[in-house]
């Protein structure tokens, strides 16, 4: 028996509440919660009654968090929240004694910045609890981190070099919208690139580096360098790596809408005064552009998520392309949910089931890597997210 409390109901939201009731034998009790309880409500209403319950909290608030987490007597969190809500919510699970989940890194409101440092710092507490933190069970991060730790368990002696490649190639119909929250994806984007090599980190020009690569089922698409944040843990956990960087696609509309955008101001993250009134531009823009969650029944095409990694078996030099490729369509058929929700939020789900189930039981902040690979990549192919392997 064990009850999950979902925070958050955004897109992936609900594809972490849809594949819970998937897994009823394992989430005997699940408990969707937000700051806007009608969007736990329209999720909950898409599934059989009774399985979802549904309740309201303010995530920056640890006080509240804790208060909810001990009326539900959850034995789970699942943050799907915001990223700038990491800290509270681990903090409501250290006094609460409950482990933790999420799939993205803390970042700072007031700095376009993504990194491990406070979430680590908070090891020594949850170890001393015997509580497990574990940091970006999603998808990059999250599987592609599982694709690094299952190369260097079965192809490799050492791996010198990993790229980690993230095609989208589904189109919405709209002009311009992003396919998870835009202020995040579009901070993200815009933010100067970087990547490690030789022990140190190399940073270039937002979207400076980029190349074309031929993605199964999808095609050639440019695929341009970004800073991403499972780099951060994985330079620390592969042993013999070299070089590691992040890829990802965008079209030439995409491209051109944000570096407009970002020439007029509306991707500032600071405060500027609109006629005696205090607004953050990005977060206007937010406002003004579609909800990723409504994506979902008008987006067609493949998403091709997955790494490239090189080094050495057995003396002889080797090369491994591993990938996940999953249709839009088929996942809002699924769970009402286009693919870049449903390839966040099943890993979530696989990671907090592999918790509960105590496949994995480490104490501590955990990254994915440092887990055992194999029930991971085990439940993909159950959970809907069937990958493959290719000697190149």
């Amino acid at each position: 028996m064990s009850t999950v409390l979902i925070i958050g109901a955004g897109g992936v939201g609900r594809v972490v509440a849809h594949k819970c009731v998937q897994n009823s034998e394992t989430f005997t009790k699940i408990i969707l919660a937000s700051r806007t309880l009608s969007r736990c409500e329209e999720i909950a209403s898409e599934l059989p009654s009774g399985t979802v319950h549904v309740e309201s909290v303010d995530a920056d608030i640890t006080a509240d968090v804790v208060e909810l987490i001990k009326k539900v007597g959850a034995d789970i969190v699942i943050n799907v929240a915001l990223p700038y809500q990491d800290l509270t919510i681990m903090d409501a699970c250290l006094e609460t004694n409950v482990p933790y989940l999420d799939t993205a890194n803390y970042e700072h409101p007031d700095t376009a910045k993504f990194e491990y440092k406070e979430q680590w710092a908070k090891d020594s507490a949850f170890k001393e609890k015997n509580l497990m933190a574990l940091l970006g069970s999603g998808f990059d991060p999250g599987a592609t981190n599982m694709f690094c730790a299952y190369a260097q368990k079965h192809y490799f002696d050492e791996i010198h070099t990993i790229d980690i490649l993230d095609c989208n190639a589904g189109d919405h119909g709209y002009p311009f919208a992003t396919n998870f929250n835009p202020e995040i994806n579009l901070r993200e984007v815009s933010a100067n690139g970087r990547y490690w090599e030789n022990g140190e980190w190399i940073e270039t020009k937002p979207l400076e580096l980029h190349m074309p690569w031929d993605y199964p089922e999808v095609g050639i698409k440019e695929s341009y360098l970004l800073y991403h944040e499972e780099m951060e843990s994985l330079v620390k956990h592969i042993k013999g790596l070299k070089r590691i960087r992040f890829f990802m696609t965008f079209g030439e509309s995409y491209l051109t809408h944000m570096r407009c955008l970002e020439n007029v101001g509306m991707l500032r993250i600071d405060e500027v005064d609109h006629h005696g009134q205090k607004i953050i531009p990005i977060q206007f823009l937010k406002t003004l552009l579609p909800d990723p969650a409504s994506l979902g029944p008008r987006t067609t095409g493949k998403t091709n998520i997955g790494i490239v990694a090189e080094g050495i078996k057995d003396g002889k030099p080797r090369k491994v392309y591993i990938y996940q490729i999953k249709d839009h369509e088929e996942c809002y058929a699924e769970v009402k949910s286009q693919g870049v929700s449903y390839t966040t939020g099943v890993p979530a789900v696989i990671g907090a089931k592999l918790m509960v189930e105590g496949t994995w039981n480490m104490s501590g902040t955990i990254n994915m890597e440092q887990l055992d690979p194999d029930p991971f990549m085990e439940e993909m192919n159950k959970q809907g997210l069937p990958w493959q392997v290719k000697e190149l």
